[in-house]
């Protein structure tokens, strides 16, 4: 079975350290508020200006003023500040984020990624996506393994527009999760009840798969 959308969330959530700065992209990423372990102190960054993201808010604690990059409504972390965007693409740009968590729309074996336009469909805006890519060292991208037609995602090759080129490490898809490196994916893990050969099948780059691949635990 595929992952869902929260478990992927759960997967990178166990990817967090004790005392890591974050930086939570729009859509999947913003899930992994909600699995941060119990007992961790990390510091979720929203780009819009918010260090110290909370969980999403119940009924009782939202504020429609308090919202993530993406505009949704979110709680604040003892200790939180909140700054302008000058000071949050600071931190971005100077390398202080330990882990960048953004979805994206293609990766191929390069590191490179396609995330913030699709040609000839409206766009908003790149956001902060390039600065990103750019001031980290430690990313994981979260995605779906294949377009709803079938076609891979994890490529040779990107085909639209990139984000950025060779900043890419490690992906994190509704199948599987890979690393990247000389110029190859390389299977880590597999979604529970998913074989290995449906992942090759549906990756399009070149894939290195191991002898095991363990499923991933919740």
């Amino acid at each position: 079975m595929a992952l869902s959308r929260e478990q992927i969330a759960q997967r990178v959530a166990q990817e967090l350290r004790d005392g890591y700065y974050v930086n939570l992209g729009i859509g999947i990423p913003t899930l992994v508020a909600n699995y941060v372990p119990k007992g961790m102190e990390v510091m979720l960054q929203s780009e819009n200006g918010l260090l110290g993201m909370g969980q999403f808010p119940t009924e009782e604690e939202l504020d429609a003023d308090l919202i993530n990059a993406g505009k949704q409504t979110v709680t604040m972390a003892t200790g939180a500040s909140i700054f302008d965007s000058a000071e949050s693409f600071a931190m971005i740009r100077g390398g202080h984020v330990d882990l960048t968590v953004l979805g994206a729309f293609e990766v191929d074996v390069q590191g490179n990624i396609a995330s913030y336009m699709i040609p000839g469909k409206l766009i908003k805006g790149m956001g902060g996506a390039m600065d990103l890519v750019a001031g980290a060292d430690n990313i994981i991208v979260t995605m779906t393994h294949a377009s709803k037609h079938g076609e891979s995602k994890l490529l040779s090759e990107c085909t639209l527009p990139l984000t950025g080129k060779g900043c890419i490490k490690k992906v994190l898809t509704d199948l599987a999760f890979l690393e990247i490196k000389d110029g190859k994916f390389h299977l880590i893990e597999r979604a529970p009840g998913v074989s290995v050969d449906e992942i090759v099948r549906l990756t399009a780059g070149e894939l290195v798969v191991p002898e095991h691949v363990p499923e991933m635990n919740f």
